[in-house]
């Protein structure tokens, strides 16, 4: 089993492509790989209650953890406490801690 960390920073708001990390989250869950999908920048705004915050409530149901970086999310005003199920807010370090475990990454 392999260790994904796939990082977000499009908002689905102007990117129709987003959908691409939740097609291959989901595709490698059920692989039986391990998957983080981390949200920066603009990507933390569908971890609001939202049209688009739903996909990732089902990623996370499905397997995937789903975070939000906190200084993404204090950038926009957004309340850690604020976000849907399924997504919790976490520091860059994870991003840096998977680089050094020699989790598979992808930058959208």
């Amino acid at each position: 089993m392999s260790q994904y960390l796939l990082i977000e920073s499009r908002d689905p708001f102007d990117s129709p492509d987003t959908g691409f990390v939740h097609d291959l989250s989901r595709k490698l869950v059920e692989g039986g790989h391990q998957v983080t999908v981390f949200l920066v920048q603009n990507g933390v705004l569908p971890a609001r209650p939202c049209i688009h915050s739903a996909a990732l409530t089902s990623l996370a149901q499905a397997g995937v953890t789903i975070l939000a970086d906190d200084f993404s999310l204090r950038e926009r005003g957004i309340a850690a406490s604020s976000l849907v199920q399924g997504v919790r807010a976490a520091a860059l370090d994870v991003v840096i801690d998977g680089m050094v475990g020699g989790a598979k990454m992808i930058w959208h």
